[in-house]
């Protein structure tokens, strides 16, 4: 308990909003993966409604094609009243947060890194939107936790955990979004991809999934009818 309590007890101390929950406390969705993380920081607040959640993912080094996809898929969620959830990494990740946010709805960002240090730095002001009553940002690091390259594959697996299923935009064939997608797909979510270029990079993780079976999605109906929305 004590690696939680000191930096928790700082953000007291700064008067920043923080909860810590437990695991019988965790948004719906959460609780029902593999061994969830002891506890989650919190801030912002998750809401009841948010247990309709989808994972939008993809590649830092995003593509103008998967650009404009995340733009046109996530406002037509969110106008079915869909939680996005990523996390908040450069490329695809801000993409889906910030349409989520100018359509009017509500999104969640799980971090590589603990709440007190935004990771990448840039994101701060888009963590800080985010907060202010349009979803929440989380981590189950420490508050003081720096962003680190082994914490990303655990961070991924809290973005499957709080949501229905995955869609995956773009991604290298060793990309993040794959972890994301198989740790999706382990607990029993279901797993969404766009078809891209085939001679494009960013489509290989894509393509790849589809031929293992995930859902090939040219529209939000083909995420929708999946998810029995429709």
């Amino acid at each position: 308990m004590s690696d939680f309590s000191s930096p928790f007890l700082r953000l007291r101390e700064k008067k920043r909003e923080c909860q810590i929950v437990a695991v019988k406390n965790y948004p719906e969705n959460l609780k029902k993966i593999d061994n969830p993380p002891l506890r989650l920081f919190i801030k912002g607040v998750i809401k009841p409604s948010d247990k309709k959640a989808l994972a939008v993912v993809g590649s830092r080094r995003m593509s103008r094609y998967g650009e404009k996809v995340t733009q046109k898929l996530v406002a037509a969620l969110v106008k079915e009243k869909i939680t996005i959830v990523s996390g908040l990494a450069r490329g695809i990740d801000t993409i889906a947060h910030q349409t989520a946010l100018k359509a009017g709805g509500r999104t969640i960002a799980v971090l590589g890194s603990g709440l007190e240090n935004i990771y990448p730095p840039e994101n701060k002001k888009l963590a800080e939107e985010i907060i202010k009553g349009h979803g929440a940002v989380v981590s189950e690091f420490p508050p003081g936790q720096t962003a680190v390259a082994e914490n990303f594959p655990i961070r991924n697996r809290i973005i499957a955990g709080l949501s229905l299923g995955v869609l995956v935009i773009e991604g290298a064939i060793k990309s993040g979004s794959l972890i994301t997608a198989r740790w999706a797909a382990e607990q029993g979510r279901e797993v969404f991809a766009v078809p891209g270029p085939i001679d494009a990079v960013g489509s290989q993780a894509p393509l790849f999934l589809i031929k293992q079976g995930a859902k090939a999605v040219e529209t939000v109906e083909d995420i929708l009818e999946e998810l029995n929305f429709s």
